[in-house]
């Protein structure tokens, strides 16, 4: 007889996620404890051995609880019983940058990549499930984001990698409940103060009433969607960045002028980011500026870009250049 069909599951995506490793490279799960990443956690002990990997575990402990880093040890020590080896407790300080999740989220990315790091990880899989892709979707929708913001979380960024993706919440407790394991309920997962917890507790249960069943796998399914039309404009917009550049960054219009706006738009953002715009200030706003210069130039002086640059327009070439004024 053949595993909890929920098990199969998780463990299949597991799988097909690792596929392409070489043989005896490390894998490290991040697991908080709660259903989505102890199921993956368990999921990875078991098939990372059979395909000739080694597993270990990280765990965060953010300090924002009390009693964090008890809970923390305790799911380190889940690690021998999961097949995990080694097994850390990565202790971060959360700042205020971004807000409370942002600032949250940063530390945790920063120590996962350092500890993977130093031992040697080739990738870290990450526990996000269909449902968190969808709230992401909905989040950055209400935003104003681009394709590639709608496209959500990539299924591999770096050594990152999201097995998950495909699987719903629901089945990831499922999993849980067929191994045996008691999964952690994180109380920051219900507390309104939280956009994210906002948007599933709140927006998510008023779409399914108002248009049925099925949001969240249709929300997840445009996410996938998204990512193939926006990976598709960046390798386009790569090859006219690589036509448009000039020796110190600077754009040649007419190239701009030859291509559809979701490429130009795209190359302009890559020569802001590459004359030192920070990425964290620079909005499509700011693009959308900068792109005027291209479609509707008539002798200004130029756009104002974050990180104290400046866009200008000179004899049919964009300039980046520091912002004197």
């Amino acid at each position: 007889m053949g595993p909890h069909p929920a098990v199969a599951d998780v463990r299949r995506a597991v799988r097909l996620s690792l596929a392409g490793l070489r043989p005896g490279s490390l894998v490290l799960a991040a697991c908080s404890g709660g259903a989505d990443s102890l199921a993956l956690a368990a999921a990875l002990g078991f098939c990372a051995p059979r395909l000739g990997l080694r597993a270990g575990l990280l765990t965060v402990d953010h300090g924002l609880q009390e009693g964090s880093d008890q809970r923390a040890r305790e799911v380190a020590a889940l690690a021998p019983e999961l097949g995990l080896e080694p097994a850390e407790v990565l202790t971060v300080v959360v700042g205020r940058a971004g807000g409370p999740e942002a600032a949250a989220r940063d530390a945790r990315y920063a120590a996962l990549s350092a500890a993977a790091r130093r031992l040697g990880a080739v990738a870290v899989l990450l526990g996000h499930t269909r449902d968190d892709q969808a709230e992401t979707v909905l989040l950055r929708l209400a935003r104003g984001s681009g394709s590639r913001s709608l496209a959500g979380m990539a299924p591999v960024s770096g050594i990152y990698r999201r097995p998950f993706l495909g699987l719903s919440r629901a089945r990831t407790r499922e999993a849980c409940a067929a191994l045996g394991l008691r999964p952690w309920e994180d109380p920051h997962n219900s507390d309104p103060a939280y956009a994210r917890v906002r948007v599933r507790k709140r927006v998510i249960p008023v779409l399914e009433e108002a248009l049925g069943p099925g949001v969240v796998e249709a929300l997840a399914r445009t996410a996938r969607l998204c990512r193939d039309d926006a990976d598709a404009l960046d390798e386009w917009a790569d090859a006219v960045y690589a036509k448009a550049r000039g020796p110190e960054g600077e754009l040649a219009v007419d190239v701009l002028e030859s291509v559809p706006a979701a490429v130009r738009r795209r190359v302009i953002h890559r020569a802001a980011l590459a004359a030192g715009v920070p990425a964290s200030a620079l909005g499509a706003v700011h693009i959308e500026e900068a792109e005027r210069l291209v479609t509707g130039w008539h002798g200004q002086k130029g756009v104002v870009l974050p990180g104290k640059k400046r866009v200008v327009r000179r004899y049919g070439t964009l300039y980046f250049v520091d912002n004197l004024a």
